[in-house]
């Protein structure tokens, strides 16, 4: 089974949940290496501008998520 098998989801907070898992997974697949991963976490996590980027991220995926749910109907 794939790791995203609809972008479809029930409610808006299932979708950004999704956003997020969408951008965790960009960052997986981009870095594949665990250790790597871990070992950066820390620059990033304590820097203002990188947690401003990865909201960024997810907010950019979440209007795709919110596009595929048309959560802006009438």
């Amino acid at each position: 089974m794939s790791w995203l098998p609809t972008l479809q989801t029930n409610t808006p907070e299932q979708g950004y949940e999704l956003a997020i898992k969408l951008s965790r997974m960009a960052v997986k697949k981009t870095q594949p290496d665990d250790e790597t991963r871990s070992s950066l976490r820390h620059d990033y996590a304590n820097n203002a501008d990188s947690l401003t980027m990865a909201s960024h991220v997810v907010a950019t995926n979440f209007q795709t998520v919110a596009q595929a749910n048309n959560y802006w109907r009438d």
